[in-house]
């Protein structure tokens, strides 16, 4: 049997479709319902889902009198405030093009992005870099104030038009702008029963700020689509206690949060929670077995990139078995290919794939003449390297530009951490291959401690869990591991820092 699947049928998206009306049409039936709790240790604001709309699309009207017109493109410098959301879908109301990007972008990077997307505006708040560019820029207060404005008219159209921009991690090298159609919010309701088990009831809390993309489309746009409340602590707020006073019913994270949780052992009283999500790196089993012991609840795991959302994952109506990220969901249909592009068979590793018919896939990478989509035939190639079991189950093995050679085997630097995480006196640990000299590499890994292993103690424990060819040939104890601004395990930054002080 061949590592592919048929989709199930799913319904196409409606047309004319606008993405922002889309999302808040349900919250329109229910004017007063809290579309919006931000969380503070002292309390919270609330917004309802009519003054939620009402602020949307009066900001798309300022910003339409500000001289933009449908298609234009608006480079968002918003940092991690309610404002985020609200130009974010105001824009897309107008038919304008958003494109968020980090606050934490330095004057030549958000530069380099101004000039890729030739932005019409620039959004900006107090302190965030701003780019060498001729657009106009629009302070946060004056953006602020539109949301008084009459309502504009939602910009109806195709849902193939483009609807949005983000750029990826840089992962591969250069962070590269992805253009998302309109339609993509309508294929993220894959993930309502495909990963969340959302209902209007829900109440989603998520760990993350309001200007990450993670957070926007599962914190923020999902729940809203469905008519339920998305909850969003601010900065320092104490999770634990945020989770059980607002009664959340799912909880989304990074699993570096999750550690935190857990890390000191202790019960965590969540009587409304039904369970948790993890995305955005691999969530380790030791952490996953932490939550469970400390709050009787499961972690759904999800896969995915910025160019298609999640489109794997584990639900509470189809869980993964250990070790798997979980099926494909409903409507997806994807493949794991070999080198010359052709599935391999079921249980073998190879690069995973999503066919060009998805309506999540990026309309392409920001070209010179337009979106440009990469294809292997029908597929375009996620850059993950996986398994598919005889049941449909994806495993994730590692991303192929993290894959370690060991003397001609391949090793997934996962499995290696994987391993190493269980000693005992380690915190975190990231595996990776760097190089001693010219023609010679070596696996190395880099943990943190209260303080440093005897590197002979750390052999010897790697060989009671790892092959010979698996096991690190050196290990470096490390204040901190370096994480990107999502919070992403950066192994390349490890490799980079050690090979430079080498």
């Amino acid at each position: 049997m061949r590592a592919m699947t048929e989709p199930t049928p799913f319904p196409p998206c409606p047309a004319p479709f606008n993405m922002a009306r889309h999302v808040l049409q349900a919250g329109s039936t229910t004017p007063d319902r809290i579309a919006l709790q931000i969380l503070r240790a002292g309390g919270a604001e609330r917004w309802s889902f009519a003054r939620l709309i009402a602020a949307v699309r009066g900001t798309g009207t300022g910003l339409l009198q500000a001289g933009l017109a449908p298609g234009d493109r608006v480079l968002m410098r918003l940092g991690n405030t309610v404002d985020f959301p609200v130009a974010y879908l105001g824009a897309l109301a107008a038919g304008l093009v958003p494109v968020p990007s980090s606050t934490q972008l330095t004057r030549p990077e958000i530069t380099r992005i101004a000039h890729e997307i030739s932005p019409a505006l620039v959004l900006a708040a107090d302190g965030a870099a701003l780019p060498e560019h001729p657009a106009p820029v629009l302070a946060q207060d004056a953006l602020h104030a539109m949301q008084d404005l009459p309502a504009c008219d939602w910009h109806m159209g195709s849902p193939d038009r483009p609807g949005y921009i983000i750029y990826t991690s840089g992962s591969g090298g250069q962070p590269r702008a992805v253009v998302h159609a309109h339609r993509a919010i309508w294929a993220r309701r894959m993930m309502w029963d495909g990963w969340y088990e959302l209902t209007p009831e829900d109440r989603m809390l998520h760990a993350g700020a309001f200007n990450w993309t993670y957070t926007l489309g599962t914190g923020l746009m999902d729940p809203w689509a469905i008519g339920a409340t998305a909850l969003i602590p601010e900065p320092g707020a104490p999770l634990g206690l945020m989770l059980r006073r607002f009664d959340a019913t799912i909880f989304a994270a990074v699993p570096g949060v999750y550690r935190q949780l857990t890390k000191d052992g202790r019960h965590l009283d969540l009587p409304h929670l039904r369970h948790g999500l993890s995305a955005g790196e691999k969530l380790p089993e030791v952490t996953r077995e932490a939550w469970r012991a400390a709050t009787g609840r499961e972690i759904y795991e999800a896969l995915g990139m910025s160019e298609c959302s999640t489109y794997v994952s584990g639900s509470p109506g189809r869980p993964a078995a250990p070790g798997a990220a979980g099926f494909a969901q409903q409507g997806r249909r994807v493949a794991v290919l070999d080198a010359q592009g052709q599935p391999v068979a079921r249980g073998q590793e190879g690069m995973l794939a999503i066919h060009r018919s998805d309506p999540g896939l990026m309309l392409g990478y920001l070209g010179p003449g337009g979106p440009e989509l990469p294809l292997r035939g029908a597929w375009f190639e996620t850059g993950d390297c996986v398994r598919m079991g005889a049941d449909g189950a994806i495993t994730y093995v590692g991303r192929t530009d993290d894959m370690m050679n060991a003397g001609g085997f391949r090793v997934s630097p996962l499995e290696v951490e994987r391993a190493l995480a269980q000693h005992p006196d380690i915190h975190e640990i990231a595996c990776t291959e760097v190089s001693l000299r010219e023609g010679v590499s070596v696996i190395a890994a880099f943990y943190t401690a209260d303080a440093p292993i005897e590197e002979a103690a750390l052999m010897a424990f790697a060989a009671e869990q790892l092959a010979r060819y698996k096991q690190p040939r050196l290990y470096r104890h490390c204040a901190s591991l370096p994480r990107s601004a999502n919070g992403k395990l950066s192994r390349r930054a490890l490799r980079t820092d050690f090979e430079a002080a080498a």
